[in-house]
């Protein structure tokens, strides 16, 4: 990790019982960036292996936080996770990250930063959903979404925004002065059924902030996102469908086993 003083951003991870996954993002970020970085992760009392992991690296921060709602997997523990992170950051930009997304790309943080540009009230670079689906099963969805047809053709109401598009913390920068300035959370209408960090997407844009809309195919450039792989990881944890465990599991594999990816899981030095 770079000297806190001279980073320009802050990437916050949270972990919870992924210590492969957890690992893989680390190294890559390691040997990927070159942008001057800290690394902050918030372990949501996983107790196990992947604790004692993140306790043996010495370039990252790690906050230890304990649960007291008895959530620790869920949405909420993970936007308190990126809010206790936030708020330890002094860098110009945070960067929300999930433990199984990892780098593929040189310079990718320089990349993403330099579209901010330098206007101060461009506050969020990011994407939607970012995964591995092959692009034409992703229109092919599309195409075949008959829900959301009807749903724009009835004119539902949606007050809450359930169904409006937002930059996910996948992988998402933001200006962080901007976040402080305007007491915003990532736990924002969590309650109200709202996914992490949407009602805060949500402020920035209705507040007269300027964001950037990177397309899924852009950001897969620069990473990789083992889209629900912490659920499967942890699959008695989670309600997910066997088909949707096995589906995953398959993907995980292949992308765990190829090239470039065990090149990174050999490399032991990235953690030093």
């Amino acid at each position: 990790m770079d000297n806190p003083r001279q980073a320009k951003a802050t990437i916050g991870v949270v972990n919870y019982k992924t210590l492969d996954l957890t690992r893989l993002c680390l190294r890559s970020i390691r040997k990927y960036t070159r942008q001057p970085y800290e690394v902050i992760v918030v372990d949501n009392d996983s107790q196990d292996a992947s604790t004692e992991y993140l306790r043996s690296l010495k370039w990252i921060r790690l906050i230890e936080r304990k649960d007291k709602t008895n959530d620790s997997s869920g949405g909420y523990a993970h936007a308190a996770a990126l809010d206790m992170a936030l708020e330890q950051t002094q860098t110009e930009f945070f960067v929300a990250m999930h433990s199984d997304t990892f780098v593929r790309r040189e310079n990718w943080l320089g990349d993403l930063l330099a579209m901010f540009g330098q206007d101060t009230r461009m506050a969020c670079v990011g994407a939607g959903k970012v995964e591995l689906t092959p692009d034409w099963q992703v229109w092919l969805k599309k195409l075949t979404d008959f829900k959301t047809f009807k749903r724009i053709l009835l004119r539902t109401p949606d007050p809450l925004g359930m169904y409006r598009y937002y930059n996910r913390t996948v992988c998402s920068i933001y200006r962080t002065e901007v976040l402080k300035r305007e007491k915003l959370s990532f736990l924002m209408d969590r309650d109200k059924g709202l996914t992490v960090g949407k009602k805060l997407y949500f402020e920035l844009v209705d507040r007269g902030y300027k964001t950037v809309e990177l397309s899924d195919r852009l950001m897969r450039q620069y990473l990789y996102h083992l889209a629900h792989a912490t659920q499967v990881v942890n699959a008695g944890q989670y309600h997910l469908k066997q088909r949707t465990v096995r589906k995953i599991g398959r993907l995980m594999e292949r992308i765990m086993q190829s090239e470039q990816v065990q090149q990174i899981l050999k490399d032991d030095s990235l953690d030093q």
